[in-house]
């Protein structure tokens, strides 16, 4: 017997009043087919439960034991189990950051092995903590905790883990540098324009400083060249349009959006909308 649930739904119906007639919502139930549990899904949800609650007791055990040892130098005994935390939330942490790399498994790599470096040196604390108290045998199973954590943590991520195929893969490396580039460029123009606020900062102090007023650097042909937006903008021969005036930049070498932008609020309009003109200013280009 297939096994249902009632789900709510609602539909608009005409409903007519004195011959009016208005669409109005009406609510009503309907039985669907129930999907069967998903034990695989049941399954490996408890299994990363059971993971997640070993690792909370690894790090309890682990924190008693090593702080326990640390507090035998260490004067401060907050200090000293503060300590101990970090030796396995080290690799806990380089277990996350292989769950995050779970798709690139060059990129998991790195994790990997710092977390068995990290488990190596939080098990071998342990162990000499039972090594000192005068109990080795103890201190072998009490680092086997961590082992055991670590072991269980891995077994999951290899199951939640899905590589891909190697075309995949470099199309998924290519769009996250074209990504990352265009991330590194924000960085760079921030770090250009703070550099530039600095000298204009720095020349306008200077100038006040001097009592003049410094002039502009003639420009010579070759900066002219490189940089044709910045030129010497043409003059207006009486009262322009915006569409007259963004034709007369285009004419004159002057592209950049930004430079037609101010040129149009010289010339024609002071409050011309950015929208309308970069508009009309993609129309003459198309046209041209």
């Amino acid at each position: 017997m297939t096994r249902t649930r009632t789900v709510e739904r609602s539909r608009l119906v005409p409903h007519t009043i004195d011959g009016t007639t208005h669409l109005v919502l009406d609510r009503y139930t309907v039985d669907v087919p129930q999907p069967p549990r998903d034990w695989d899904r049941i399954v490996l949800t408890g299994v990363t439960a059971a993971a997640a609650v070993i690792g909370v007791a690894s790090i309890l055990w682990s924190t008693a034991s090593i702080g326990s040892l640390l507090d035998l130098v260490v004067p401060l005994t907050l200090a000293a189990y503060a300590a101990a935390v970090v030796f396995d939330l080290v690799w806990l942490s380089c277990m996350a950051l292989e769950w995050l790399a779970r798709y690139d498994q060059e990129r998991a790599v790195l994790p990997r092995r710092a977390g068995y470096v990290a488990l190596g040196i939080a098990m071998g604390a342990v162990g000499a903590h039972g090594w000192i108290s005068g109990e080795f045998a103890i201190g072998c199973v009490a680092a086997a905790v961590s082992g055991l954590a670590k072991v269980m943590w891995t077994v999951v991520l290899r199951h939640h883990a899905k590589p891909l195929d190697a075309f995949t893969q470099q199309w998924v490396d290519a769009e996250r540098a074209k990504a990352g580039g265009r991330l590194a460029m924000v960085s760079v123009r921030r770090e250009l324009t703070r550099a530039e606020q600095a000298v204009a900062a720095e020349r306008a102090a200077i100038s006040g400083a001097s009592g003049e007023t410094p002039d502009r650097t003639p420009e010579s042909p070759e900066d002219k060249a490189q940089a044709p937006d910045e030129a010497e903008q043409p003059h207006a021969t009486g009262p322009m349009t915006i569409t007259d005036a963004i034709r007369t930049a285009l004419s004159s070498g002057i592209s950049d959006p930004d430079a037609v932008l101010r040129y149009v609020r010289k010339v024609a309009d002071a409050n011309a909308k950015e929208e309308s003109v970069l508009r009309t200013l993609r129309s003459l280009r198309k046209t041209a």
